[in-house]
This record gives structure tokens, sequence and C-alpha cells, in this order.
């Protein structure tokens, strides 16, 4: 039996998604509940620590409203004072941080009165209502509607040294940190062959002197539009049937190179010089807690089943974010769904009576 009453709207995830829903239904009345993770090895070494993606990201220029400026004195006001001296002694001065527009997104759904816990969500039963989730810690919750939230975590080749420079010049989103200082007129490298890591390399040629693109075989999988556009980008320079053997760097300087191996003989390396690493191997969406009771695509994502609504299989279960978006994967573009699943979440509860 669960130990609280049954909520009436139960958030998963703390990324924008997640928080722009937590405040639409909090001022909607609706005491929105929010599991934001558990601080936990395995989540960090997957990159599902609460705050999301973005807690994974420096600097944030693509988000609106967030001009290059000092935010200190705004930390100051919004947050109590222990907050506020730890964003203000990372805070670089030209825009808001992932991690801090995350904290912000975080206060303003609490102020609203939304509860969060920090644990994980790791089963629930979705057959009958209301329904019941299982957390990390072995307690049970009950709700008449869910938002998920979970989002999708990069998939990186799973290298010591990878993870060791992550945000000192390895990244999984080109869009997000392309244009940063560290990666202009430099060379750059992006490991993969499908559509993304096409896109990526492309994307970045705007902003390196050179993109690799290190390949394990010797042809691509991606579409064949991609590939030509990729191919003909006199910029983009590919190194078929190698794979990266080490991320190499320092912690002053940050990336400064990468080993390649040759898939085809295996004693041969080389080493190439770039500033930045780019791992466009694809994201797994952060569903594995749903047991298969959510309906997917074949990739995993969770499908809406109602054309422009947040709606999924299951009445009463909706989904925001990345964790049902294999295609913008924009911190805006999650809010914005986080504000959708928040207003559908809202109606449907209405029109079942539960007010």
């Amino acid at each position: 039996m669960a130990d609280q009453n049954i909520r009436k709207v139960i958030i998963i995830g703390s990324g924008p998604a997640a928080w722009s829903a937590a405040i639409y239904t909090s001022r909607a009345n609706l005491e929105p509940l929010v599991f934001e993770g558990a601080f936990t090895e395995d989540n960090r070494v997957k990159g599902t620590l609460p705050l999301g993606q973005l807690a994974l990201t420096t600097e944030v220029e693509n988000f609106a409203g967030f001009p290059a400026g000092d935010l200190t004195g705004y930390f100051e006001t919004a947050f109590d004072e222990r907050k506020a001296e730890e964003l203000k002694s990372t805070h670089h001065k030209k825009g808001v941080s992932g991690p801090e527009l995350m904290e912000l997104m975080r206060k303003q759904a609490t102020n609203f009165g939304t509860e969060v816990i920090t644990d994980d969500v790791v089963s629930c039963d979705l057959s009958q209502r209301p329904f019941t989730l299982k957390t990390l810690q072995g307690k049970e919750f009950q709700a008449h509607t869910i938002i998920i939230a979970t989002g999708a975590r990069a998939n990186y080749l799973g290298l010591e040294s990878e993870d060791r420079f992550k945000n000192l010049g390895v990244s999984a989103c080109a869009v997000c940190d392309g244009a940063l200082p560290r990666f202009r007129n430099k060379p750059l490298v992006v490991v993969g062959g499908g559509d993304s890591a096409m896109e990526e390399a492309t994307f970045l040629t705007k902003f390196a002197s050179t993109v690799y693109i290190v390949h394990r075989r010797d042809e691509f999988r991606a579409s064949k539009i991609m590939v030509e556009r990729a191919l003909s980008n006199e910029k983009i320079n590919v190194k078929w049937n190698t794979v990266i053997d080490e991320v190499l760097g320092d912690e002053k300087q940050g990336v400064t190179g990468v080993r390649i191996r040759s898939t085809v003989d295996e004693s041969q390396t080389e080493e190439l010089d770039v500033t930045g690493y780019f791992a466009a191997i694809g994201h797994t969406p952060n569903t594995d807690f749903l047991d298969g009771q959510v309906e997917t695509h074949p990739n995993k994502y969770i499908k809406w089943t109602v054309p422009f609504r947040t709606n999924t299989s299951v009445e009463g279960v909706f989904a925001a974010g990345d964790v049902a978006d294999d295609y913008y994967k924009q911190a805006i573009s999650a809010a914005g769904s986080g504000c959708m699943a928040a207003l559908d979440a809202e109606r449907w509860l209405a029109a079942q009576g539960h007010h």
C-alpha cells in the first residue's frame, strides 16, 4: 500500500521538461511531486544524475532570455545564501551555464510549492489506476497522472580518458557546444557513422578548421544525402577503418588530441591534434523503469499517440522532453513540451473529475 495520499500528478525527471511541467502544474494547484533522481555512482557513470543533461554542459547560449551577462546579483536574490555562493563560485559571466539554468528552473518550481524527492523511480505499475511507482529507497507512491520527463543519455564509447575530459573538450552535442571558444578555428574529431555523426560534423565545420570523422568501417550507415553533404565538405577529413584508442590531454588544457587505431591492422596507430572530441553514436532514452508498459518507437523513444499532444499509449500518462524527442533534443524544445504535458495532464484530470 502506498505510504502517501494519491497524488494528482507525479513528474519523473529533473531537466527542463520536468521543471517546466512542475511550474505549470504547481501554478494550477495540482501539487506536483517530482522525482529528480538519486545521487548514485551508477547515475554518475551513465550521466543520469539529478538536473539532467544540462548539468553536464557549460555555457548555454541558445536558451532565450539569457543573454551574456553577470548573473551573480540575481543568484543572491533568487537563492538562499549557501546556494547563491555555490553558484557564484563557478559563474563565468558569459551567460547562463547548464547547471545554473537547471538550478534556476528547479527553484522556480519549488517557489510555487512543487515537492521534490531526490530518489529514482525504479519500477511502476501502469496497468491499473491509480498508478503505482516504486523508488530505489523502497517506497511506494500512487498518482492519477504521470509525466515522464526522464530524458535520454548520450552514448559514449566508455573509455576512461573520455570520461576524464567531459566538459574539457569531450562533448556529445555539437549544437550545444560547437560555438564555444575552445573549438573555434581548431581541429575537432567526431566519432560515428550514422546521420547524427554526419550532421554533427557538418555543423562543426562552421567553427572548426578541420573536422575528422573517425569511423570503424569503410562505409557510413548514414543516409546517402547526409553522406554526400559531409564528403563534399572540404573541411571534413574521414579516417576510415579506425577507432579511438584514447583521448589525449591534460587537466590545464583539456583535450589536446586523440590516438586512433586501425581496425584492419591493430598495430597501426596515429595521433590527431584536436581540441574537441564529439561522440555522435546516438542517445538512449531513460525508459528502463517502464518495463515496456508504454509504447515506444523502434529506437526506444516514447511514442506520442495523439498528434501534437504529449499523450502516450497509457491514458493518464504523458511524456515530455528528450525521452519522447529523438529529433530536436534542445533545452528550449524540452521545456516547451514540459508545458504541453502539464496542460495535457491538467485537462485530463479535469475530464476525470480530479480537480
